[in-house]
């Protein structure tokens, strides 16, 4: 027996506030208004990327603009954002193969686009580290993905922020031949990946700052002569380093490199936290490397083995952020160097 046309409006109505009980219950917050996006607008950025477990916690939350996670969702981490008026936002890849397909490119933003809908979140973090060469079909489709993307969370989630990775200059550096002022044009800014950059040539290969002052400015500079609006840079410093074998180190505490500690594979990352901890036992206390504007010291770590350590931090002008270490496994020929930032 059906329902009379009564019963059926009484029925839909009855429906459609189970809906919105529903999807009020699914917001993790104490407070149901702080699952609503962020909106407000900045005029400068603090990006923050968060990797691991609850260090959010030690954030300076009355400077940060926004928290780009590559770590596991969390809805504490949301609510707390939110709180304090930061947006909170994915971050992620694909190939770029892939996306070359229309359809595989907007199955994937849109895929993207629910999750962060579904997790409360308030925009996307582009982070593509993948090689293309200038005018091929993964050049226009990545710009086209950039293009779609803030599009589609602009319409979908008021005020969110669509935001893309790119490296410390725009001269193709790691073979990224990117649409850097399309890319710039269509998206909310650009994130510059001041750090990871190689080792220095002179007569040998020497490990020193992953992010050298003069350098950073420079890519800066390159960017800017582009015609890309200044306000669409923030600029990204590291907060971790890379461990690098070494041939010897020299009277000046230059480090010379084998060959081999020149590929990714060698380079082993170390956490900010974790070299900072090695200050308070140094040897030589703070130093510094006048040609990179960083400063750097030198350590013990055992007296058994003489094994010699330098740690080199980064620009003065900013934070002291890691940028070398060095070290000797024996009193006569240093065997390691720890390069960092």
């Amino acid at each position: 027996m059906g329902l009379p046309p009564a019963g059926l409006g009484a029925l839909w109505s009855l429906l459609f506030l189970m809906k919105i009980l529903l999807c009020s219950s699914l917001c993790p917050c104490l407070d149901p208004a702080l699952c609503e996006p962020v909106a407000e607008t900045r005029d400068f950025e603090v990006f923050v990327f968060h990797v691991r477990e609850k260090n959010w916690l030690l954030y300076d939350w009355t400077q940060i603009t926004t928290v780009a996670t590559f770590a596991e969702y969390e809805p504490d981490l949301m609510c707390f954002a939110h709180s304090k008026g930061v947006r909170y936002v994915l971050s992620g890849d694909v190939s770029l193969k892939d996306i070359v397909d229309p359809k595989i490119r907007t199955a994937w933003i849109t895929e993207k686009l629910e999750l962060a809908q579904s997790q409360f979140m308030d925009g996307f973090n582009l982070d593509i580290e993948q090689p293309v060469l200038k005018g091929s079909p993964e050049y226009y489709a990545l710009t086209a993905l950039v293009q779609e993307t803030t599009e589609a969370f602009h319409r979908e989630i008021p005020g969110s922020q669509v935001t893309f990775d790119v490296p410390w200059a725009p001269n193709c550096v790691a073979a990224r031949c990117y649409n850097y002022t399309g890319i710039a044009d269509l998206c909310d800014f650009l994130f510059v990946m001041s750090y990871d950059m190689p080792p220095q040539l002179f007569t040998e290969w020497v490990a020193g700052a992953n992010s050298p002052y003069n350098e950073t400015l420079t890519g800066y500079d390159q960017f800017i002569n582009l015609g890309i609006n200044p306000k669409k840079l923030v600029m990204g410093i590291p907060w971790y380093g890379y461990d690098y074998e070494c041939l010897k180190l020299t009277k000046d505490n230059k480090c010379i490199l084998f060959k081999e500690s020149l590929l990714d594979s060698a380079a082993q990352q170390v956490p900010y936290s974790t070299i900072m901890k090695q200050l308070n036992s140094s040897l030589s206390g703070r130093l510094w490397d006048d040609f990179q504007k960083s400063p750097f010291f030198n350590y013990l770590v055992s007296q058994a083995a003489a094994d010699l350590k330098q740690f080199c931090l980064q620009n003065a002008q900013h934070d002291p952020l890691l940028t070398g270490v060095s070290s000797s496994t024996n009193p006569f020929r240093p065997q390691k160097v720890c390069s960092f930032l």
